[in-house]
């Protein structure tokens, strides 16, 4: 592949040897163990049983993206509470249907539970580093009951969705961990998990990726641009958050006041026998008003809320893949400021005197030292570049697969809030024609009773500033034909 990543550039200065360490490079040592770690290096990453072709993965991933591969359907329900002695938890149906001849079955149904969401997720991350993998629900909730049908009713449907956008995905769902997760039994399960990486080993990557952005010199403008959408992205989906919140509050407050009210118009009727009919008809009216708040609310909390939750997760998802990307492209940097370096030192080898250094102290022929030196340095050199051109491909191939999801991201970001706004504004719609037809209802009951009820003011469609101007003229007209009279009947 042609380099087509940052080149050293002398003027933008050289990194710190502090954030080196950070990153524990091995090739910044210049001691006589360099080449032994370097091989060893090299020997781990471009090991090909364990590292797959980064360019073939990229390529599968754009090219799958245009195709009909979805064949693997999952549905999350049922979910079930759980006591036992030790513990109470909540468990999930996860039932599979496929066609891939991967699979033994065609046909899987089992019971997971929200960590064995969370470990699949983790796995997710740490196989497929270039990926955005979908976020998964909050684990707790502040203002609802863990266990009770609410909560456990909006998780299920969290649950469903992140597995459902992992099935969808060309490249995650062919993970083995995502196959494992769908097929094991629950002890096959368990010890899976018992093999994850230590929190140590988490925390390290972690600080690495963080790291990654103060060391990167050369960060294409695209990138950049993309971390900015990112941040303001999240920030307007928690004011967003906020404000839906405290809207739901009031709501929620609202809907028990007209609870409350409906029951005192009954009250007050038993004690007048001439209003009863009418003040029943009232009570009736607020308490179809009280329902189809409450059905109003249902619909935020189920689709709308969760949604913003959602995306506000997201949000943070993109933050952590772009932060590894960067982490790619620092290590192709750190690359290719060594291999320059080395260059820089055979050169010096070549004009240098050996008559002084310690091979010759120690015996040897200057000349003699002075071409083992150059050996040794091309040797390191050649394997540098292939490490280089490795550290190019993989930060191309991070580039590709990172491109491709937020394209993917943007697409269902754009689906789920054009559904979520038609489906707030259809029940919007639904609670007010409700509203309407319960005062009806009232107005009708008037009606019976023979009470004379005012006619209600008719809507004026006339521009209000053309009628204010129509008013103004009417009273200079007034005071001139006023004027008028007047000056009339004094001649």
């Amino acid at each position: 592949m042609a380099d087509s990543g940052p080149k050293d550039d002398s003027e933008n200065g050289s990194i710190s040897e502090t954030m080196k360490e950070a990153f524990a490079n091995p090739l910044t040592d210049d001691d006589d163990e360099e080449e032994e770690i370097l091989a060893t290096v090299l020997a781990s990453t471009l090991k090909e049983n364990q590292m797959p072709d980064l360019q073939r993965l990229a390529i599968n991933s754009l090219s799958m993206d245009d195709q009909d591969t979805h064949d693997v359907f999952i549905t999350v329900d049922d979910p079930r509470k759980h006591v036992t002695k030790m513990e109470t938890y909540a468990t999930y149906k996860v039932s599979t249907k496929t066609t891939r001849g991967d699979f033994d079955q065609p046909e899987y149904s089992l019971r997971r539970r929200y960590t064995d969401f969370l470990w699949l997720r983790q796995k997710l991350e740490e196989t497929q580093p270039t990926h955005l993998v979908p976020p998964l629900p909050e684990k707790h909730s502040m203002k609802l009951d863990r266990f009770g049908t609410e909560f456990l009713t909006t998780r299920q449907r969290a649950l469903n969705k992140f597995m459902t956008r992992i099935s969808e995905h060309p490249t995650l769902s062919f993970n083995e961990y995502f196959k494992i997760f769908l097929t094991a039994k629950a002890w096959e399960l368990s010890s899976y998990r018992k093999q994850s990486p230590s929190v140590v080993f988490r925390l390290g990557s972690s600080v690495k990726a963080n790291a990654s952005a103060y060391m990167l010199k050369n960060r294409s403008p695209e990138y950049t641009m993309m971390g900015e959408y990112v941040h303001t992205f999240g920030d307007k989906m928690g004011s967003v958050d906020r404000i839906s919140q405290r809207i739901l509050k009031e709501q929620i407050v609202y809907q028990e006041d007209l609870t409350n009210y409906g029951p005192a118009y009954r009250l007050w009727s038993d004690w007048e026998v001439d209003l009863s009919d009418i003040l029943n008809a009232f009570a009736s009216s607020i308490d179809k008003c009280a329902k189809s708040m409450e059905t109003l609310i249902q619909g935020q909390e189920l689709y709308f809320v969760p949604l913003i939750k959602e995306y506000m997760l997201y949000a943070e998802s993109v933050k952590t893949v772009l932060k590894k990307r960067d982490l790619f492209q620092v290590e192709y940097e750190l690359a290719v400021e060594e291999i320059t370096r080395k260059k820089n030192e055979r050169e010096q080898v070549k004009i240098s005197d050996q008559n002084y250094s310690i091979g010759a102290i120690m015996g040897k022929d200057p000349q003699e030292v002075k071409e083992e030196k150059g050996v040794k340095l091309e040797t390191q050199i050649e394997k540098l570049q292939t490490q280089v051109e490795f550290l190019n491909d993989k930060t191309e191939c991070a580039n590709a697969d990172l491109k491709a999801d937020v394209d993917r991201w943007h697409r269902n970001k754009r689906k789920d809030t054009k559904d979520a706004f038609i489906g707030m504004a259809g029940r919007h719609i639904t609670y007010y024609e409700n509203m309407l037809s319960a005062w009806e209802d009232v107005m009708h009951v008037l009606r019976d009773l023979d009470i004379e009820l005012p006619e209600p003011p008719q809507p004026s469609f006339n521009n209000p500033r053309q009628e204010s101007q129509n008013s103004s003229s009417e009273s200079k007209e007034d005071s001139w034909v006023k004027v008028e009279s007047e000056g009339g009947e004094e001649s």
